[in-house]
């Protein structure tokens, strides 16, 4: 199996299984064994090791893999990702001002600080770090998106993007300002 195979999830699991067998097998006194058990034992251990470090080769590469997308999506310009949104939206029979409406209380800009934004062509994060203020109650933001849970992310940045995505779709699904707006 190729390692795209497995989730970040399962490697950390198969990691601390391996760590713990290993733990188990060095303790083991070789004195009690005999030749060919003891023989045995030490290839398990060295079988344990590689192992062991094939798991955190591909860790790292999928953190390196992560990182170099999470820069890409920081970069992008969010004057590229505003009309996607709108059209998400007016797909679902909701209008721009809906869209407009979600952004301004997630971030604090007002009209025409997100015009400015839109204009400059600023980067998501850009748009993000200059925001006036995101609103105290951002973190009553909930649920999956892009098969994520929302709350459950760790980089500032990256959630603060997945919330406006998140209140965004539940536009397009039709839920009422007043919850999307968690007032």
């Amino acid at each position: 199996m190729s390692g795209a195979a497995f989730t970040p999830e399962k490697l950390g699991e198969a990691r601390r299984s391996l760590l713990s067998t290993l733990n188990k097998c060095e303790r083991i006194d070789l004195q009690m064994l005999g030749k060919p058990q003891r023989t045995m034992l030490e290839k398990r251990i060295a079988a344990l090791k590689i192992a062991l470090a094939l798991i955190v080769k591909e860790q790292t590469k999928m953190d390196t893999k992560e990182k170099a997308k999470a820069a890409r999506v920081y970069a992008m310009a969010f004057s590229r990702v505003y009309p996607l949104l709108v059209q998400k939206a007016e797909k679902k029979g909701r209008a721009r001002e809906e869209v407009d409406a979600a952004i301004l209380w997630l971030t604090g800009y007002d009209s025409g600080g997100l015009k400015a934004q839109i204009d400059k062509g600023v980067s998501l994060e850009a748009f993000f770090a200059q925001a006036p203020e995101m609103n105290p109650n951002a973190h009553k933001i909930t649920g999956v998106v892009c098969g994520v849970r929302v709350e459950e992310i760790e980089d500032p940045l990256m959630q603060k993007i997945r919330w406006l995505d998140k209140l965004v779709d539940e536009l397009a699904k039709g839920r009422p300002m007043e919850k999307i707006l968690r007032s």
